[in-house]
């Protein structure tokens, strides 16, 4: 069914925005409104800002959406990597939902077509609070009789503050960093918020990269994190993948050796050790261990990635489609992995929105390993949109839906109002003050 008669003279009219808070983080679900009646919805990646769609919103009004292409290229200038990329990445999905709806076809045949018809799901388990191996494991083991069958958990030295003589460090710093910035090594579901940073300690804290901190892991924290593995693995088994995720702001080295220890677990990939940025370390540990090194989700557009896949720095890569670009950029990453032999592996913590955009360029990959859901235990998330079969997730697995655009028919306005973000309250509110906000964009004399 097409949803309107002439796409040819589709024109972009309108950009709104409604902010949502709890699903498990905080995001911006963007609406593109066209002369023709018809809206998309994109989204901006989890704790980011809005700001940095509604500052493109006067360089696509007037512009046909299904030229998505086109206006990319016209805005790509404006993302940079994590949050900064969520403006052009959110406004390139709506797109994409935009052209779909437009002329009557799902996403996934805009990409070229789909190579399956469902698309895996793995899920990230949290918990709470100080626990054992065993604690996750049964959390673990929960998701498994739930249906999935691919699992992650965060693993790292937040694990180890209150246990003394595991970490070796500054003396004074690992109490500076629980006053000041816990968040950066114990976050569990919820998203950074702005008070987290706001004072100067916190700043200069979360913004020291790993090789620059000074904390090293002792042996007998090593062990600590050693045991809670084997503790996890004794609950829910050797057969089940198992990714690791959070690990901490230590040094390259101090990475090599937990790795080292992690081995005989059977870790299907364990993520963002190092920050992406420093190819050669990655390059250091991937050749450390056999245990596959994996990054990616704060990277924009295929370059960064293609540099780190070249240089033989990873084995798994993780893009999240709300940084990378979008959809067909993220389609190009895949292609550029799929060239050399890196698995994909899909980052998602937001919306259905956000989702099913995954679902649909997973679905047109050659090869993808899984998508990442972490909202497994926020009972209203899959009904944030409408038109979608019930469960969305069923055995491990989503649908890739046959419906034109992204797939479901409208926002369930009912529950987003439920949780709109209090501190961004309204409901898709005129935007107009954007709409003349202009640079010279040229970026050459």
């Amino acid at each position: 069914m097409n949803f309107c008669s002439n796409p040819s003279d589709l024109k972009i009219t309108d950009l709104r925005c409604v902010d949502i808070d709890g699903a498990p983080k905080r995001c911006t679900i963007i609406r593109i409104d066209t002369n023709q009646g018809i809206s998309g919805y994109g989204e901006v990646r989890d704790a980011s800002s809005k700001t940095y769609a509604l500052m493109l919103k006067s360089r696509i009004l007037g512009e046909n959406p299904c030229n998505v292409d086109k206006i990319f290229r016209k805005i790509k200038q404006f993302g940079g990597h994590s949050r900064q990329g969520g403006g052009v990445s959110g406004i390139e999905i709506a797109l994409w939902d935009l052209a779909g709806k437009a002329y009557g076809v799902p996403v996934y045949q805009l990409l070229g077509g789909k190579f399956r018809d469902e698309i895996r799901i793995y899920c990230d388990t949290d918990v709470d609070g100080r626990h054992t191996g065993r604690d996750m494991g049964l959390a673990l083991k929960k998701r498994m009789e739930m249906g999935f069958t691919f699992l992650k958990m965060d693993l790292g030295i937040g694990l180890l503050l209150d246990e003394p003589g595991t970490i070796n460090a500054p003396l004074g710093f690992i109490d500076e960093m629980k006053k000041y910035a816990s968040h950066i090594l114990n976050v569990q579901g919820g998203s950074v918020e702005a008070d987290m940073v706001k004072h100067q300690k916190s700043y200069a804290i979360v913004n020291t990269a790993h090789p620059f901190t000074g904390i090293h892991l002792t042996e007998k924290g090593l062990d600590f994190l050693e045991n809670y593995v084997r503790e996890v693995r004794e609950v829910i088994g050797y057969e089940v993948p198992l990714a690791i995720d959070h690990f901490g702001h230590v040094c390259v080295e101090d990475c090599i050796r937990f790795a080292r220890r992690m081995e005989k677990y059977n870790i299907a990939w364990m993520e963002d050790m190092v920050p992406w940025i420093f190819t050669d370390q990655h390059v250091r540990l991937r050749n450390s261990t056999t245990i596959p090194n994996c990054t990616g989700e704060d990277i924009y557009l295929k370059e960064g990635f293609e540099t780190l896949i070249k240089a033989g720095g990873v084995s798994v890569i993780h893009p999240d489609i709300l940084t990378c670009g979008g959809a067909l950029e993220l389609k190009k990453i895949a292609d550029i992995a799929d060239d050399h032999g890196v698995a994909v592996a899909v980052h998602m913590a937001e919306s259905p929105v956000a989702c099913l955009a995954a679902v649909h360029t997973a679905a047109a990959m050659h090869n993808v390993l899984a998508l990442e859901l972490h909202s497994v235990d926020v009972p209203w998330w899959a009904d944030m949109v409408t038109g979608l079969e019930k469960p969305l997730i069923k055995d491990g697995f989503i649908r890739v839906p046959e419906k034109p655009g992204l797939g479901f028919d409208d926002l369930n306005e009912e529950v987003i109002k439920a949780h709109i973000n209090p501190k961004i309250p309204g409901y898709f509110l005129p935007t107009d003050a954007w709409n003349t906000e202009f640079s010279n964009d040229r970026i050459w004399s």
